[in-house]
């Protein structure tokens, strides 16, 4: 079992940044890679960034965040971070983070993740 608790996330202008941090605890951090998602209100649940287990610069981006969002993580600190800068309106949703078997390397689909957790609302106002 492995929890995850995601922290950071606020109200902020278009244009401005935040970050976000996933603690984990229970199972080996580095056992898992690790992913964020998003979720709108009735819409589905979208793959955002993802790292592979040791975050060795092995690192996958939706489209729409690329070149803005930076993924991230500190095995020492058990820890997954996402940078965001140059937020948009559209970036506004509840983000999870999540983790997957170490072995998928770099899983972007909602299926290959085994725990999840609660959610952390961003919200970019325009």
């Amino acid at each position: 079992q492995v929890q995850l608790v995601e922290s950071g996330g606020g109200l902020v202008q278009a244009g401005g940044s935040l970050r976000l941090s996933c603690a984990a605890s229970g199972r080996t951090f580095s056992s898992y890679a690790m992913g964020w998602f998003r979720q709108d209100p009735g819409k589905e649940r979208e793959f955002v960034a993802a790292c592979n287990w040791n975050g060795g610069g092995a690192t996958s981006y939706a489209d729409s965040v690329k070149g803005r969002f930076t993924i991230s993580r500190d095995n020492g600190k058990n820890t997954v971070y996402l940078q965001m800068i140059s937020l948009k309106p559209e970036d506004t949703a509840v983000y999870y983070c999540a983790a997957a078997p170490a072995s998928l390397w770099l899983p972007t689909r909602r299926y290959e993740y085994d725990y999840w957790g609660q959610g952390t609302q961003v919200t970019v106002s325009s």
